[in-house]
């Protein structure tokens, strides 16, 4: 099965979150289109058939953070932080 890359499904995964808020507050039929749309790419994408496995499978394939060198942000050695003086 061919797999979408993790940029593709972080920003769809990230989208559908944003509008099921949208809605939730608002109730509007063309939030609930464009969710209804986005749950459907997600769900061709993971190769699932509803929203909820749809979003299970796109964060498990997701990429995990790692710690290097003691830092919690992936790639980044200690010190090097951002807004952290170098010593």
């Amino acid at each position: 099965m061919l797999r979408a890359h993790p940029a593709v499904l972080l920003e769809l995964v990230e989208e559908y979150e944003v509008l099921e808020l949208l809605h939730a507050r608002q109730g509007r039929d063309e939030v609930r289109r464009r969710m209804d749309d986005v749950a459907h790419t997600l769900c061709v994408s993971t190769g699932t058939r509803d929203v909820d496995a749809a979003l299970v499978a796109a964060r498990h394939q997701l990429p995990r953070p790692s710690v290097k060198n003691g830092s919690l942000l992936a790639g980044r050695p200690a010190g090097l932080l951002p807004g952290r003086p170098r010593s």
